[in-house]
């Protein structure tokens, strides 16, 4: 019986420091790593984020990019970090969902076993766009055309193993259609190639190619995404147009590692919420396509494994090969 009492009696005073310690918390600067230079959609959602948590709540967040390696520098630093709250990981589908399928043997770091999923920030559906001169205006065009003359429709996207390059090898697996893929370095030049027509399709985010849309360069084939997109009720989505299950989007999340005391990950959670329900925040992320985000912890993380999931039989079935 005295030790089921002394057993709670730690426990108890473990729980009660950790308490204390969330309502100090922060205490000193945090530090948001990010896993790519400045001006991406990660990156701009990591300042939209931490600027409003400075405004609402004076917390000190210093936005650290460690570019490079698939995302596998920041991430693995912020896996290896203290488990105290003051190293956060801001990251995209990219690192934990796509990583894990098409780089299955050489990833240093496991989402359960090395962190603690905080909370979606955004979600941006991607397009499929084609020159203004194809001969297709829907998915049901394009799809047509390609078993009409199978493999030589060819997409960009921003890279080998990118979450649109595995959108666009969905597509073609969901249609029953082969579609070639062509890499770019970034989003900018894989939308300039379609611009330009130097490639038929591509695979885009919506901020990259809402300016050639609007030049008359670039015309829409639809949404890889379940759902239509805030931005514009018009664009279709695949599943619409007949073509099974496809659901692609490029989420932002928050990640701390794990072992952070869980009174201070729920302080994270609570107050990223509310920040997120700004409206001038909502506003910010909804300019450039994206939906505001603010799950629980348990739902995110079901998100995440559910797209891996769906990644790693896209990757087998595409034969996609890491680089």
């Amino acid at each position: 019986m005295r030790s089921v009492v002394k057993f709670l009696s730690v426990v108890l005073l473990a729980l009660g420091a950790a308490t204390a310690q969330a309502q100090d918390y922060p205490s000193k600067p945090i530090r948001l790593l990010v896993p790519f230079a400045p001006g991406g959609v990660v990156d701009v959602t990591a300042r939209i984020l931490s600027q409003k948590l400075t405004e609402r709540l004076g917390w000190n967040i210093i936005v650290d990019n460690r570019p490079g390696g698939n995302g596998f520098i920041a991430v693995s630093a912020a896996a290896k970090s203290a488990p105290d709250g003051y190293t956060l990981l801001m990251a995209h589908t990219g690192e934990f969902a796509v990583n894990p399928a098409v780089f299955a043997k050489i990833i240093p770091y496991d989402l359960e076993k090395d962190f603690s999923p905080i909370t979606m920030i955004s979600d941006t559906p991607m397009l499929v766009v084609a020159h203004s001169q194809a001969p297709y205006n829907n998915f049901r065009e394009l799809i047509a055309a390609a078993k009409a003359k199978p493999g030589e429709l060819a997409f960009s996207s921003p890279g080998n193993g990118s979450v649109n390059h595995l959108a666009g090898e969905w597509l073609g697996v969901a249609a029953g259609v082969k579609l070639t893929h062509i890499p770019y370095k970034g989003g900018a030049p894989a939308v300039a190639a379609v611009a330009s027509g130097e490639v038929p399709l591509g695979v885009v985010a919506i901020p990259a190619v809402v300016p050639h849309i609007k030049s008359g360069k670039v015309k829409v084939i639809g949404l890889t995404t379940a759902t239509r997109a805030s931005y514009d009720k018009t664009w279709t989505t695949a599943r619409e147009n007949g073509v099974p299950e496809i659901d692609a989007s490029n989420w932002v999340g928050l990640f701390a590692p794990k072992g952070v005391p869980q009174p201070i990950l729920d302080k994270l959670y609570s107050e990223v919420r509310r920040t997120l329900q700004d409206p001038t925040v909502q506003s910010r992320f909804a300019t450039a396509g994206a939906e505001t985000g603010g799950m629980p912890p348990a739902e995110f993380l079901a998100r995440i494994k559910k797209d891996a999931d769906r990644y790693r039989t896209v990757v087998k079935a595409a034969d996609i090969k890491s680089e």
